[in-house]
């Protein structure tokens, strides 16, 4: 049995006898950023680590395209890391692995199992509405862990809402950016060009931003030298 949780990691009741949760937005996104990720994805083989898997959905639908790639997912929230354990129990996918405990108030953050059977170097990280419900310090996590552990062909796919020079790309998001910050002070919807100047400074670089429906954007970034 499936649970509903609310809007940003909310849980409006506790999971099911099975653990799994649902989350509204991941039915409003996950084709759209599929529609991304498949461009970078398709025909490839490797690692890919989701930071901040939330309710497991989107790895298990991705995984599902991708039986050649595999698939790390890792929360710091219990509930989320016992609905990611119910919806990989679920979906029965060889390619989806044990969720990790992975904060990124940590900067120096590990891959997961990456003593015994994990990876060492990624292909891709992907990260879901994760930055604007976090501390700026997460940001920078992510991003110096990006730049220790993407492959030299690797890639990271930032979702969410972002600013532009400053400025919200919609009145909406000026609204949500109000809510989130009244809800916690160090919350708030992240700049790119902030974010690209952190990127700088650990050799990375913003190659793309990608429009995405209800005024969100995927950033991709990759390595700014080859090794």
């Amino acid at each position: 049995m499936v649970r509903f949780i609310g809007e940003f990691g909310n849980v409006g009741e506790r999971p099911g006898q099975d653990g799994r949760l649902d989350a509204p937005a991941f039915h409003r996104n996950h084709q759209p950023i599929w529609s991304v990720l498949c461009q970078f994805l398709n025909g490839k083989a490797g690692d890919v680590l989701e930071v901040g898997s939330g309710t497991g959905q989107h790895i298990v639908e991705f995984a599902r395209h991708t039986p050649d790639l595999v698939w790390w997912p890792s929360d710091n929230d219990r509930m989320h890391l016992e609905s990611i354990a119910a919806w990989r129990l679920h979906s029965k996918l060889p390619n989806v692995r044990p969720a990790s405990t992975l904060d990124l108030a940590e900067y120096r953050w590990k891959l997961p199992h990456r003593e015994t059977s994990g990876p060492s170097q990624l292909l891709a990280i992907l990260c879901i509405n994760v930055l604007h419900i976090a501390p700026w310090r997460f940001s920078e996590s992510l991003l110096g862990g990006a730049a220790r552990y993407l492959r030299p062909d690797g890639r990271m796919f930032v979702y969410g809402p972002f600013m532009r020079n400053g400025k919200h790309t919609a009145p909406s998001n000026a609204e949500f950016d109000g809510y989130l910050r009244g809800s916690n002070v160090e919350w708030g919807i992240r700049d790119i060009e902030a974010l690209a100047s952190l990127a700088d400074r650990v050799e990375l670089t913003i190659t793309k931003v990608v429009d995405m429906p209800a005024n969100n954007l995927i950033l991709i970034f990759e390595r700014t030298t080859k090794m």
